[in-house]
């Protein structure tokens, strides 16, 4: 484990402790929650596995690299963005899947992009959004998104 790692397991069980001592019933009444909270999570975090497991099944490592990897990166990022611009998919499964693709050798500036435009873009969404906002607007915002999004994963690279 890094020293992040640590620091906020030591963090949390002190907290977990001064909360305790502050008042016990209300600490019990929350891990009871949170348990419940989590139980009812538990499909969509398997879900989540499972989705990581088929992509990288069915898409391979070498496979990934080459094309998301550092071989052209413009084209790589322009690609991962356009993907994750019509891709609707929850954040909390884009965060483990781009992990796992930056892990099998994507790039990250390609990731990142993928990532801001999942989040950010939604060409999906692009209906319902016009009509609840109109038209001009949708098409203005998803494309200051869209740019915005490559600006941050080139700056991602540039940084990291």
């Amino acid at each position: 484990m890094d020293i992040f790692t640590i620091l906020f397991w030591v963090i949390a069980v002190v907290l977990f402790i001064v909360s305790l001592v502050k008042s016990k019933e209300t600490t019990i009444s929350a891990m009871k929650k949170s348990r419940d909270m989590m139980g009812s999570m538990i499909g969509e975090i398997i879900a989540i596995i499972f989705m990581i497991g088929l992509v990288l099944t069915f898409i391979p490592p070498e496979t990934i690299k080459t094309v998301l990897g550092t071989s052209n990166i413009y084209f790589s990022t322009v690609i991962s963005a356009l993907v994750g611009s019509i891709t609707l998919i929850p954040a909390f499964v884009a965060f483990p899947l781009v992990g796992s693709l930056v892990d099998v050798g994507a790039s990250i500036v390609p990731a990142v992009a993928f990532l801001t435009t999942l989040t950010m873009v939604g060409i999906v969404t692009f209906p319902l959004e016009k009509k609840e906002f109109g038209t001009k607007f949708a098409v203005m915002r998803n494309l200051f998104s869209f740019g915005f999004a490559i600006i941050i994963a080139l700056l991602m690279g540039v940084v990291i």
